[in-house]
């Protein structure tokens, strides 16, 4: 090598990966920078061989590619993954004696040294040089991406972070230590040869930032083949780092060879069933006539959740499952009402509650999503490679295409799993955009749950899906029994209301903002009619409560009154006698109407629907204006589930699904970018919170998360967790009535 500036000394004399944990004082084993590197690669190899021929099977790979290239592919991602961790500034932040920023971040870094080294590494037997290192570079999800929007940079370069040099220890012991790793575990060539500076200024990392640039521009990789191993790195860097009285390898064999079997289904449909009722034919049809991909389109309290238990009697059996809701309300009913204490199962969503420990570098703070911090995630994602059964929002799955952190650590469960997507009629088009790549590319067996299907979104299906695709209609003899009245009114008939109440009806009311919910729900208690308030503007904590009072409440035989918003629509699983809401669009109140008269009593129960004088959020005015339409078309007529999803399904309205999946579209950039169109609210902390929760874990914050209108937030602080802090001054809160505006404040 010719000569060069050495890098500054370290001590103690060694190249880490992570810092030390508090109970494990020394620096050896897997927070040595060679150890850590051997049990990431001896992760993915787990990885790989445990899940075989699914993972090929999985993502439509089998005629592409075959195992033994996806090994030696991932595995040589992970031998380079924290090559860039042999620098003196990041050998600074592991050691607590530097705060960020960096010059550029590691794994930057790591791209910049293997391309260094890419005549050897080139030479790996069986592996795509080019996939191992943009999987590498891409391994903490900030490459080519800043804050949910690609960039055309390879990585960042902050001049201003102090220093003007980065050093190199190519010549330290470690290193050439896991250089020697490579010739005996990746079987690369004994002798290498490479010129190198161990001292590289700004001028000379943005000349080679560029010349790796400008091979990534021209590479044209296999998308799926790319993204497959981006996802295996990720996972299997997460349980790399962690610590367990087991071995790793064997922990990861365990867990992901728990599958589903026959008699675990069995168990959770003979619970919810009952010993002497039979499956419904519609129930049985999903098991018996069903597809690999399979819509299931039946009204609400139809039994779809049940015949889809039936439906993974054909399609789960050696696989896991994965039951997928679109809010977190939902998942956790369907998770309690059926697999929880019947099967090896989790709840997994954001505020979900291993025992493993994670070792940390320091840099993790930098990669919280939403509040919750890296480790959490992590944490919080192991007990799907377990679960034979995952409940779970949307998000944990269809995040995977916009590289999600949780998705990706539960990468290995879903590469053998079955999926279940319920409610998919109220997907946003970017939400509906990743489902439809998901069908793409994802070759595992599917069922697909709504009460309707526009037919643009049929088409849809069945295009991404690129096979024959069944339809499973409901139960005729239960969508076509008579189950509401219409009736259209200028205002509130609090009269009739009363009169529900006094012959013992349960009467659910739901309103489109939450200040008009809580306004409602004052003038009810005034009137005597001790009445229960749901929204999302709770505390999640304080939410759940309520979310089950209610639930509960509609249980029992007593009157009832339950005043609520939108939640209504696809999270409470009750049955009113009496609904009372204001006009909304179609598909909400087709939602709103699926909570009525749910349990068939017999006749027709009425159904009050009257004007929302706020024409704002969260509908636009032609959305009212079709509702109005859905609502004078069956004023004054015993109305049905089956007319009410006809109806909807002759509307000429298109769906328009968003494209880009940074996973399968980024090509060499792997950033976490949105799923879902920007909504109307942020998640904070309220300010009066703030001293209550300073002792709290990262992982314990969601429980006192809000969401808030975004309309007047500019200025407001942010917790260290990521959360927004809602100042006292806008905002109060008791946990009878929610969050609410002070005085001075603007309703949304």
């Amino acid at each position: 090598m010719p000569p060069s500036v050495e890098p500054p000394k370290l001590c103690p004399n060694l190249l880490l990966a992570k810092s030390s944990l508090p109970r494990t004082p020394d620096w050896q084993g897997a927070h040595h920078l060679a150890g850590h590197t051997a049990t990431v690669v001896a992760s993915i190899t787990t990885l790989v061989e445990t899940l075989g021929q699914h993972l090929l099977e999985q993502f439509g790979l089998t005629k592409v590619t075959n195992i033994n290239e996806i090994k030696a592919t991932a595995r040589l991602a992970a031998y380079l993954h924290d090559w860039g961790k042999a620098n003196h500034q990041f050998q600074l932040v592991v050691r607590n004696k530097k705060k960020h920023p960096q010059l550029i971040r590691h794994e930057v870094a790591s791209v910049l040294l293997a391309w260094e080294f890419r005549e050897w590494l080139q030479q790996c037997p069986n592996a795509d040089f080019m996939v191992a290192l943009t999987a590498a570079g891409g391994h903490h999800l900030k490459l080519g991406g800043k804050q949910g929007r690609q960039t055309s940079d390879l990585g960042e370069i902050r001049e201003g972070s102090g220093d003007t040099c980065l050093y190199w220890y190519v010549k330290h012991t470690d290193f050439k230590r896991l250089l020697r790793f490579g010739t005996r575990a990746l079987k690369l060539p004994p002798k290498i040869r490479i010129s190198f500076s161990q001292k590289w200024n700004i001028k000379t990392i943005k000349a080679k930032r560029q010349e790796v640039l400008n091979a990534l521009i021209e590479w044209q990789p296999n998308p799926v083949f790319l993204a497959v191993v981006k996802a295996l790195l990720i996972a299997a860097d997460a349980i790399g780092s962690a610590s367990a009285q087991v071995s790793i390898q064997k922990w990861i064999q365990s867990e992901l060879k728990n599958t589903l079997t026959e008699a675990d289904l069995e168990k959770v449909i003979n619970a919810r069933c009952g010993e002497y009722r039979q499956l419904r034919k519609f129930q049985v049809d999903l098991k018996q006539n069903s597809k690999r991909v399979t819509l299931a389109q039946a009204g609400c309290g139809t039994g779809k959740t049940l015949g889809a238990y039936n439906w993974a009697m054909r399609h789960a059996i050696g696989r896991k499952l994965f039951f997928c809701y679109p809010t977190t309300g939902t998942s956790t009913e369907g998770f309690l009402d059926y697999v929880h204490n019947q099967v090896e199962s989790e709840l997994l969503h954001s505020r979900s509650q291993v025992d493993l420990e994670l070792a940390c570098t320091g840099e993790e703070e930098e990669n919280n999503e939403g509040g919750v911090n890296e480790a959490a995630q992590k944490l919080e994602a192991f007990k799907a490679w377990g679960a034979k059964v995952t409940v779970c929002t949307v998000d944990t799955v269809l995040g995977l295409l916009q590289c999600h952190r949780r998705p990706l650590y539960c990468f290995p469960a879903l590469a053998n799993a079955a999926f279940v997507f319920d409610e998919v009629h109220c997907y946003d088009n970017a939400l509906f955009g990743a489902l439809l790549r998901f069908l793409e590319v994802v070759k595992a067996p599917i069922l697909l749950m709504s009460a309707s299907f526009l037919q643009s979104q049929e088409n849809d299906i069945r295009k991404a899906a690129g096979e024959e695709v069944a339809i499973i209609q409901g139960p005729q003899e239960l969508e076509e029994l008579p189950r509401y009245s219409f009736h259209e009114l200028d205002q509130p008939d609090w009269e009739r209301v009363e009169q529900e109440l006094k012959k013992g009806g349960k009467v659910l009311w739901v309103c489109n903002q939450v200040n008009t919910a809580i306004a409602l729900y004052k003038e009810a208690a005034k009137k005597g009619f001790h009445p229960l308030l749901y929204h999302s503007r709770f505390r999640y904590e304080d939410r759940v409560k309520h979310h089950r009072a209610v639930v509960e409440a509609f249980k029992q035989d007593q009157p009832i009154l339950a005043i609520t918003t939108q939640v209504a629509e696809i999270s409470l699983d009750l049955s009113a006698t009496l609904l009372v809401t204001q006009v909304a669009d179609p598909a909400g109140l087709i939602q709103r109407l699926g909570r009525l008269n749910r349990q068939y009593c017999g006749h027709p129960c009425d159904a009050l629907f009257y004007p929302d004088k706020n024409v704002c959020f969260p509908y636009k005015q032609e959305e009212l204006a079709a509702g109005w339409e859905l609502i004078r078309h069956f004023k004054g007529k015993e109305v049905n589930q089956r007319q009410l999803a006809d109806w909807l399904k002759q509307l000429n309205i298109t769906s328009n699904p968003k494209e880009h999946c940074v996973w399968l579209d980024g090509g060499w950039k792997t950033y976490a970018a949105p799923l879902r169109e920007a909504g109307y609210t942020v998640t904070a902390l309220l300010e009066q919170d703030i001293e209550k929760i300073s002792s709290l874990k990262a992982s314990e914050l969601p429980r006192y998360t809000i969401p808030l209108p975004a309309n007047n937030i500019k200025g407001w602080p942010r917790h260290k967790s990521g959360y927004l802090i809602a100042p006292s001054n806008q905002w109060s809160y008791c946990p009878n009535l929610g969050a609410f505006e002070c005085k001075g404040g603007s309703e949304l």
